[in-house]
């Protein structure tokens, strides 16, 4: 082989191997390019999921919020209703029991009465009134009425007794009860009827010095 054909071959080769080297930067390049172009379009889609999920989490609390909301209502409701319909049927017998007093105020006035005619003869008719009394109190207190009683001494409230009458007094101090005339009654916590009673004006001294005039 002559030297100038073995030149040639030597520089075909080289252009060859140029070539192939050229191909294989391209080849790296587009990969790269590539890779690149994967990446950015990771990079979105991490960004897009992350918008949506902040989205979903929003909406997620919107909705338990209106849950919770909605939850109390109900309860709120429920609560109402149950008392609602205990008040019903408290209540409900309200203008019954104010008639009904009046038999309870008749039978005690007939055991007031018994007490001054005391006898064996009226023994048995006394027992028969204490029994039914005693009856109607349970009546009432199934049906949620109880007696306003007093005692003698006891502060005078004015949501609980009505005054009928003021009378001087040395043992009970002035604003406080002296007897009471007429039992009230109370319905769950309303006011049946108030308790009629006698309260003190304070002793008889402060009396007769407020009458008696001043003669030095």
């Amino acid at each position: 082989m002559s030297n100038t054909e073995e030149n040639l071959n030597n520089f075909d080769e080289t252009v060859e191997e140029t070539i192939n080297e050229k191909e294989d930067t391209s080849e790296v390049e587009s990969n790269n390019k590539d890779d690149s172009n994967i990446k950015n379009i990771d990079r979105d889609d991490v960004k897009e999921n992350d918008s949506q999920l902040e989205d979903l989490i929003k909406e997620r609390d919107e909705l338990k919020d209106k849950l919770m909301r909605a939850l109390a209502e109900s309860e709120n409701i429920r609560k109402r209703s149950f008392k609602d319909r205990q008040d019903a049927e408290i209540y409900a017998v309200s203008k019954m029991s104010r008639d009904i007093l009046s038999v309870f105020d008749n039978l005690q006035r007939a055991l007031d009465l018994a007490d001054d005619i005391l006898d064996e003869k009226s023994l048995p008719m006394i027992e028969g009134l204490e029994l039914t009394k005693k009856e109607l109190l349970e009546v009432f207190k199934r049906n949620k009425i109880e007696k306003i009683e007093p005692l003698s001494g006891d502060k005078f409230d004015p949501q609980l007794h009505q005054a009928m009458m003021e009378a001087p007094s040395n043992e009970i101090a002035k604003g406080c009860v002296i007897q009471v005339l007429t039992v009230g009654f109370s319905i769950g916590d309303r006011l049946l009827r108030a308790s009629n009673v006698t309260v003190s004006s304070g002793p008889t001294e402060n009396i007769e010095e407020k009458v008696s005039p001043n003669l030095d």
